[in-house]
């Protein structure tokens, strides 16, 4: 009689990968900026200045109380001297005096005597002063510039360690199968069914 069953073993299967380690490195990227600063012409240009000073011919005019004050001082001092000078020669005339000489008639004649000095004067009596400075030009030029800045960055190594991958490709199993033909149930069912002889008759 043929085998009915057949049993089938179906191993375990899996796949080993294994990654080596490595040291990668990433390239560094260089970007460059460019910058322009214009140039231009420049000119400049000073004209001519004239200082014109004033003071002392205003002052001439209408003096300041501090020119009026110097010039009242100067004038007391002048008078001094002139009353010190005609009272000394006045003195001097006494004392040379001859015996029936009226010297007092000509102290009186000569203080009676005409002064020609009216005080007349041109105004102002000083002038402006006058200062002035040279004109001057100046010329600049300059070209327009260019400025590049270039910026580099570093490139840097990344330690890849190494791994070992373990994947199952197939499960471990049993396969069982049933081989024989078809069972009738009963027996007589089988189309190639033979009756067996009854050995007790």
């Amino acid at each position: 009689m043929d085998p009915l069953l057949k049993i089938t073993s179906v191993p375990l299967k899996f796949e080993l990968k294994v990654n080596n380690a490595r040291l990668e490195y990433n390239n560094s990227n260089a970007q460059v900026e460019i910058s322009r600063d214009a140039g231009g012409l420049k000119i400049k240009s000073d004209p001519i200045k004239l200082d014109i000073d004033s003071f002392e011919c205003y002052n001439s005019i209408n003096p300041t109380v501090r020119t009026s004050i110097q010039d009242a001082a100067k004038k007391g001092k002048t008078a001094a001297y002139e009353a010190t000078a005609t009272y000394a020669q006045e003195g001097k005339l006494f004392l040379n005096a001859k015996i029936g000489e009226d010297v007092i008639g000509q102290i009186a004649a000569s203080k009676t005597d005409v002064n020609t000095n009216v005080g007349i004067a041109f105004t102002p009596t000083a002038r402006p002063e006058l200062n002035w400075s040279e004109p001057e030009i100046t010329i600049e030029y300059e070209l327009d510039k260019l400025n590049f800045e270039w910026k580099v960055m570093n490139g840097n190594f990344q330690f890849v360690p190494g791994n070992i991958e373990i994947s199952v490709t197939q499960q471990p199993d049993v396969v069982i199968e049933y081989i024989g033909g078809p069972i009738y149930v009963p027996p007589s069912a089988d189309p190639e069914y033979v009756p067996t002889t009854d050995l007790r008759a």
